[in-house]
């Protein structure tokens, strides 16, 4: 077959087929569809979207929504794609063996920060149906690593108890490598967004050892997003939290009460409450929120001295 045509089948594969011809094979665009991308990844590039397909709609990168999730921002989306694709290292870990169901829809997604820096696990929400990485913890982790820390991103089962357990199992699996990860595996945070914000503040508040793993030491700090959850132990970590004042899912107040609590029972506890933001407004570029992300690096550098 002659070689420049090769070459052109090649670039339509990668790129979704008829994009355009915008793309070249390392580097996507709004334009580029998702059947494309995920072909891109091979066997974990389903991951990178809710694993059920009727928790997503549109064709390309630039169209990709997510049930209950507003706000995507499609260049956001491009530069996380890009980032994977241009990493040098490996992007994507199993957190369980090859041979166990358990392994085929979860695992870490690496956005590689400085070597031997401290980490961060980010869970996305999704009502415990699917996991809205794309939005919900991708961009956290990207923003993360770029401040040189490194972030992993949890693909997780469906299911609060499922969910918990996964969160456990990656917990243990970067505790497990952290020499091969090079990772440093004190003072890490635990980060969430709706769903994934309740899965955080349990693995802080309950331990690794309560989800089916051995003990591992528990976050310095917990930074959650937008969830209603309103129970407090008395074990919690240090928490920030930030939830938006037309959140019809989290009610603000909810959590202003839970933070109110942590912190009477003596743990360093912060909240920030946006005017006029609703549910899932992820890193909040464009809006009122815009920088929390900033102060909750803040908070966690605070408690990992």
């Amino acid at each position: 077959m002659n070689r420049v045509l090769i070459c052109a089948l090649m670039v339509m594969l990668l790129s979704g087929c008829g994009n355009g011809g915008a793309e070249t094979v390392n580097r996507v665009t709004e334009n580029t569809k998702i059947s494309g991308v995920i072909n891109m990844f091979g066997d974990y590039g389903r991951l990178l979207f809710p694993v059920n397909p009727s928790y997503y709609h549109g064709d390309t990168l630039g169209t990709l929504g997510l049930t209950w999730y507003t706000g995507i921002n499609p260049a956001r989306t491009v530069d996380i794609v890009n980032f994977l694709l241009h990493e040098e290292g490996q992007v994507f870990f199993s957190i369980y063996p090859e041979d166990d169901p358990r392994a085929r829809d979860t695992g870490l997604f690496f956005f590689r920060g400085k070597p031997g820096a401290k980490f961060a696990v980010c869970n996305a929400g999704g009502g415990f149906v699917f996991v809205g990485a794309m939005h919900d913890s991708f961009p956290h982790a990207l923003e993360l690593s770029r401040k040189g820390y490194n972030a992993f991103a949890l693909i997780y089962r469906p299911g609060a108890d499922t969910a918990c357990e996964d969160l456990a199992r990656a917990i243990a699996f970067i505790h497990e490598h952290a020499e091969k990860l090079d990772v440093d595996v004190k003072n890490y945070s635990l980060w969430g967004g709706s769903a994934g914000a309740r899965m955080a503040a349990w693995l802080g508040t309950y331990g690794t050892e309560a989800f089916g793993e051995k003990a591992y030491p528990r976050p310095s700090a917990v930074i959650m997003q937008y969830t209603g959850l309103s129970e407090v132990t008395g074990n919690e970590p240090p928490t920030y939290a930030c939830v938006g004042t037309n959140d019809g899912i989290a009610s603000y107040r909810t959590m202003q009460r839970r933070i109110a609590a942590i912190k009477a029972n003596g743990t360093d506890a912060v909240i920030e409450v946006f005017p006029g933001l609703a549910h899932g407004f992820g890193l909040g570029e464009g809006t009122v929120a815009e920088g929390w992300i900033d102060n909750a690096v803040r908070f966690w550098e605070s408690h990992s001295r």
